[in-house]
């Protein structure tokens, strides 16, 4: 009989909690369960890149830079990857046709296995050697790609290149 009354009490509450995981509860006047506030500790110039973001931490209930491992930031218009640096949790990073050329940014990413950047205007693929943790990488589209020398990305077990480089 215990047990059904415990099960009749904290089920709903549980319930009741988690729907308004956005909201503040309250009780008399007292708050007994507040959200962590949507993390916005960063700043990135690009237009596209920053809507993304927003969408995506919205979206995911993301309360800190190290919760964001996939992005999917497809055909956003972006041209400038600066401020991403600061999700060093990102494993997947989609930013398929988009303008994107230069990669530095992205050095600091050691978490990420899977980056797709094809049709782009990537130029240089050097600062991708870095990231020791890259599994899987696609360039295709990216017609003024200089191709990576061999074994440079000998770390990348599927690698997707354009045709002047294959």
């Amino acid at each position: 009989m215990l047990h059904r009354l415990v099960y009749l009490l904290i089920v709903p509450t549980y319930i009741l909690l988690s729907a308004c995981q956005g909201y503040d509860v309250t009780v008399n006047d007292k708050v007994v369960y507040a959200p962590k506030p949507l993390f916005k500790d960063y700043v990135v110039p690009d237009t596209g890149l920053n809507n993304c973001l927003k969408q995506t931490i919205n979206d995911g209930v993301i309360t800190n830079a190290q919760q964001l491992t996939t992005l999917d930031c497809s055909f956003a218009g972006i041209s400038n990857l600066e401020g991403l640096s600061v999700f060093t949790g990102l494993t997947m990073l989609r930013l398929s046709d988009n303008q994107v050329r230069n990669l530095l940014e992205l050095t600091q990413m050691t978490s990420l296995e899977a980056l797709y950047l094809d049709d782009n205007k990537v130029v240089d693929p050097v600062p991708l050697e870095q990231l020791s943790a890259l599994r899987h990488l696609d360039l295709s589209g990216n017609p003024t790609l200089q191709c990576p020398r061999p074994g440079t990305l000998a770390q990348v077990t599927t690698i997707v290149l354009p045709k002047h480089c294959l």
